[in-house]
């Protein structure tokens, strides 16, 4: 279906769809139980699950950098991401 020329964008490109599928069995199962309550305890399991998987994505993505990014650069790659979940978590 797809030529893979390389596994690490590969592993991301999986991550990402195992990610939707996570999404889309939460909005099945809250149209399912139809209720306000029990729909926002599955968001609350979403809201764990969604920057696991922009970590993991993440991190990969820098592994799959380390050699051709300099120190200096992977540094202020990691700080915006640093800087992203800071910003998500004030209110």
């Amino acid at each position: 279906m797809f030529l893979v020329a390389n596994k690490i964008v590969f592993a991301m490109a999986m991550l990402r769809c195992f990610s939707s599928c996570i999404e889309l069995s939460a909005a099945m199962l809250m149209l399912r139980y139809g209720k306000v309550e029990t729909a926002l305890k599955i968001n609350a399991v979403l809201a764990l699950v969604g920057p696991t998987i922009m970590i993991l994505v993440t991190t990969l993505g820098l592994v799959g950098l380390a050699g051709k990014v300099s120190i200096s650069k992977m540094g202020f790659i990691f700080s915006g991401v640093v800087l992203i979940f800071y910003g998500i978590s004030r209110p």
